[in-house]
């Protein structure tokens, strides 16, 4: 519809005001803004106006949104319709017709009483024509500049400082911190090598073939000349290939610090050689990379992996938020940190693990504990309840099988005792390792993929979700890769199981009530709130999830996911490229609230306020969310209800 007949003058300090809370129009100066003031116009739409018609209506003005909310939709032939957008305070609306010079590209219905401001098309046009960021705003939605300043503004006004630390871990390469390189012949006595290392004052010599010196072909460590000389009484006149690492792990001269920091807590391995064009420079090591600041998750890895008495990990666990401030400040994205988390957590299992079996004796059968949901992911914030079980292989009699039972249980109801104490919640829903439910032999478990994919329930398959992201989390992992490889094979065979699982993801798009621009909590604890993880994160997981087990793919991260799709082809880059910004982005949001909350005493939870966002906030989120229904759209196609 048209501007109706009693559209009113509005006082201009009004408008001013307005304009000056809202992206881009806080951008200009006074003058413009004063200027602009004397052009707008106020008008009111009672709940159910349609504002603009998809196709017909022809726009002469911006409309801002000052008040009340809309929904934007689109209506086929046939009548379907299908949201495409919330829109609320501080929003626009009829921005894309004006520059392209068409009618409305979508319907527009007020979802409440609605005010909005009027800007006359030709000052929008001119507006767009003379100020870039204006162009840039309106015509460039997710560009890099965009998401960039966002990320600095989450970064430097969320997240405040705690310390005078400087962390370089995100700007420093490598290939920067590599000393002169220091080698010695595979020939070489391992007294010669040892003069070496006292002469240079270093802690570790590569070794080369003495057919070509730039060939290395091992490593040797002063931890080698005591454990494997002195400590062994080896002859030290022998050759030092008798005692060095061989080959070499590598890393290229361009990897950014904190890359190498994640190999190195992932491997074990403490040096590793820098290769640049094809040659090794020299070699990094932990210590290099610990002496780049003081608070380094590789302090925190290392008091970890030393740790001796399983109490003394609950107070290591607790140290996680600390070390995730630091690079957070430093700029790290949602993928590194919660790749940085996943190592850390998996890193104290593996020590109360290793100690438990110290502690109860060897088990019967090999096993392997299983983390599933947003572990099994590698997607942990700062709030991951518990999500694990135990996996065991098939007891060859009567008497291992009720060896292996008795064990596991009293096994696993330790383990979940320990992760409490260090912070991790029990599951509401109970799946853990203490539900003997959820303490199997392979067999078993392999009998439940089986079920919920051969005759999959709806109902049942909305819970059983959490289970086909498992990973292995400590044990053996053979027994991991064996359920993987028969869900895939399974999974692979079965559209039906799929098509549930896709028209799921699908469902969870239902508005509850609407509040400042964004779908939020109609009431309960967490009215008015936005809940990050269920209505913003949890679409591209689905998605993820349902494409990789369509697809045969075995990795459970999400953003990873997204990768190995659209490497092989099954997602565009237009798609891959989008949700994988998006999905990043809202973990940022989700980890900044989530770590602003345990600074303030609460404890974290998924439910951010828009009021409490600012504008690009909003209009990043808001972009975020666009994206879920292109996801939608391509499960639609693939999955279309009869």
């Amino acid at each position: 519809m048209a501007p109706s007949d009693d559209v009113h003058n509005v006082a201009p300090e009004m408008a001013i005001a307005f304009f000056r809370s809202i992206l881009p129009f806080n951008s200009l100066d006074d003058a413009t803004l004063n200027d602009l003031a004397h052009h707008c116009r106020v008008d009111f739409y009672p709940k159910g106006t349609r504002i603009l018609k998809q196709g017909e209506t022809d726009i002469t003005h911006l409309y801002l949104i000052q008040r009340g909310g809309v929904k934007a939709f689109i209506e086929d032939d046939q009548g379907d319709v299908t949201l495409k957008d919330f829109r609320g305070v501080g929003a626009y609306i009829g921005a894309l017709g004006i520059i392209r010079g068409t009618p409305a590209n979508l319907n527009i219905e007020t979802v409440e009483d609605t005010f909005c401001f009027l800007l006359p098309r030709e000052i929008f046009l001119r507006l767009v024509e003379q100020e870039p960021s204006f162009a840039h705003y309106y015509l460039k939605s997710f560009s890099e500049k965009i998401v960039t300043t966002a990320y600095n503004e989450l970064r430097h006004h969320k997240v405040s400082n705690r310390s005078g630390d400087d962390l370089y871990l995100f700007s420093v390469r490598v290939g920067d911190l590599v000393k002169t390189l220091r080698k010695v012949s595979s020939g070489s006595s391992i007294q010669e090598a040892a003069a070496s290392m006292a002469e240079h004052r270093v802690g570790s010599l590569l070794v080369y073939d003495p057919a070509d010196e730039e060939n290395i072909v091992g490593i040797i460590t002063d931890r080698d000349l005591r454990s494997k000389v002195v400590a062994a009484g080896l002859d030290y006149n022998l050759p030092v290939e008798n005692i060095m690492t061989g080959p070499v792990q590598t890393v290229l001269s361009q990897s950014l610090c904190f890359d190498v920091l994640l190999k190195m807590m992932t491997t074990s391995i403490h040096h590793l050689a820098v290769e640049r064009g094809g040659r090794v420079i020299g070699v990094v090591t932990s210590h290099d990379i610990m002496l780049l600041q003081g608070h380094s998750p590789y302090y925190l890895f290392k008091e970890i992996r030393g740790q001796q008495q399983i109490s003394g990990l609950y107070v290591l666990a607790q140290k996680i938020p600390d070390v995730i401030r630091g690079l957070i400040k430093e700029g790290a994205k949602a993928g590194n940190i919660t790749q940085m988390i996943a190592i850390l957590n998996d890193h104290i299992l593996e020590r109360m693990l290793t100690l438990l079996e110290k502690e109860l004796g060897p088990p019967p059968v090999p096993y392997c504990w299983l983390l599933m949901g947003s572990e099994g992911r590698r997607e942990q914030t700062f709030k991951t309840d518990q999500d694990n079980a135990i996996l065991y292989a098939d007891p060859v009699n009567d008497e291992e099988k009720l060896a292996a039972e008795n064990y596991f249980k009293g096994f696993a109801e330790k383990a979940i005792g320990h992760l409490v104490n260090c912070g991790y919640p029990l599951c509401p829903g109970f799946i853990m390792a203490t539900n003997p439910r959820w303490c199997q032999p392979l067999s078993v478990w392999k009998d439940y993929f089986s079920k919920w994919i051969d005759a999959p329930d709806p109902a049942e398959l909305l819970n059983a979700t959490i289970f086909f992201d498992f990973r292995s989390g400590f044990g053996d992992s053979s027994l991991a890769r064996d359920l993987r490889n028969h869900l895939n094979a399974k999974a692979k065979e079965k559209d039906i199981f799929l098509f549930h699982l896709a028209r799921q993801c699908m469902a969870t798009r239902v508005p509850l009530s609407f509040f400042k621009n964004f779908i939020v909590n109609k009431d309960g604890e967490h009215k008015n709130r936005l809940d990050i993880k269920g209505q913003g994160l949890t679409p591209f997981v689905n998605f993820a999830r349902v494409l990789a087990l369509k697809n045969g793919i075995s990795e459970t991260n999400t953003l990873a996911r997204l990768k190995a799709l659209y490497d092989a082809d099954f997602i565009n880059r237009e798609i891959w490229s989008s949700a994988n910004d998006a999905y990043e982005l809202q973990m940022q949001q989700r980890l900044i609230h989530q770590l602003s909350q345990i600074e303030e005493g609460v404890l974290p939870d998924n439910h951010i306020n828009p009021e409490q966002l600012s504008d690009l906030d909003k209009r990043m989120l808001k972009d975020a969310f666009t994206i879920i229904e292109r996801l939608y759209s391509v499960l639609d196609k693939m999955y279309p209800v009869a």
